[in-house]
């Protein structure tokens, strides 16, 4: 008896021990929050600016045997920032290729709202990519926000910005649809209208219904077959869409969310011209 009674009271001592400290450690979470805060790359603080292809030395300093020179001229011979140092600078001839400049924004584009220049910027291209390579009228685009990974900066925009904005490898398609089902995903982007980025259409949301829908200025014929540009991932259950049911006709294409992206901005660049986007009321919510 006297053994059971030890054990028991053992065990319930480690119970509250543990649970004490399960309470000391969420109040320790509730009370030690980190507030991150960004801070622009602009040499200000450390004189590490963002790297390209060519400035490798003035980005990120330089050895003198085992001397590593901060950008900011402060010299290092010991401890983790050599080593550190070493480590980044010894990695980018093998990064040199993402580090090429293709395209300069003047301001950044940020993904916000129901619509902003970065998303309409995307799905403009995407519908221009999907004509291209189909060889078929496109009408209406669907993607989804999740696809577009960060904003695009402000500056030098450098292929790593794209290949980091469109890490996914979701192929263009084509897909044919009757008005009635274009209906249908409009009103299924209008329960979750952060969800989905929109092209070629003229959309107003009121509450988790569609107002209207125009397509050319006009509404949208439930029998009349419309074509659709869209990904991969939304066909057939992506983010709880299925672009695909129902399709009349559907084609894939093996170019990706980055390649069509690549092709405009390097276009823009080739001809000096910056990227700079607007929104177009394409899609509001009332």
């Amino acid at each position: 008896m006297k053994t059971k009674t030890l054990t028991i009271a053992v065990l319930s001592a480690l119970l509250i021990a543990v649970g004490a400290a399960c309470t000391a450690q969420e109040t320790a979470r509730k009370e030690f929050r980190m507030n991150w805060k960004k801070v622009a790359m602009d040499g200000s603080r450390t004189g590490v600016i963002p790297v390209t292809a060519e400035n490798v030395d003035t980005a990120l300093g330089h050895f003198n045997g085992a001397l590593y020179v901060a950008p900011n001229g402060k010299r290092f011979r010991k401890g983790s920032v050599p080593a550190v140092a070493r480590l980044i600078i010894d990695a980018q001839p093998a990064m040199a290729r993402v580090k090429e400049v293709v395209g300069y924004a003047p301001e950044a584009m940020v993904r916000e709202g129901l619509e902003c220049p970065l998303y309409n910027m995307y799905m403009d291209q995407m519908m221009a990519s999907v004509e291209k390579s189909s060889g078929k009228k496109v009408d209406i685009g669907f993607a989804n926000t999740g696809g577009v990974r960060i904003d695009l900066p402000k500056g030098d925009i450098l292929l790593d910005d794209i290949l980091s904005m469109f890490p996914f490898k979701n192929y263009t398609c084509y897909v044919a649809l009757k008005g009635k089902d274009v209906k249908a995903i409009l009103q299924q982007m209008a329960k979750y209208p952060t969800k989905m980025m929109l092209g070629g259409a003229q959309v107003v949301f009121s509450g988790d219904k569609v107002k209207s829908a125009l397509i050319d200025g006009k509404p949208i014929d439930d029998k009349k077959v419309y074509g659709v540009a869209t990904l991969s991932f939304l066909l057939n259950g992506g983010d709880g869409f299925s672009i695909a049911r129902n399709a009349v006709d559907l084609e894939m294409f093996e170019v990706s969310m980055s390649d069509f992206m690549l092709e405009y901005l390097r276009g823009l660049k080739a001809e000096g011209k910056e990227v700079v986007y607007s929104t177009d009321g394409r899609l509001t919510q009332e």
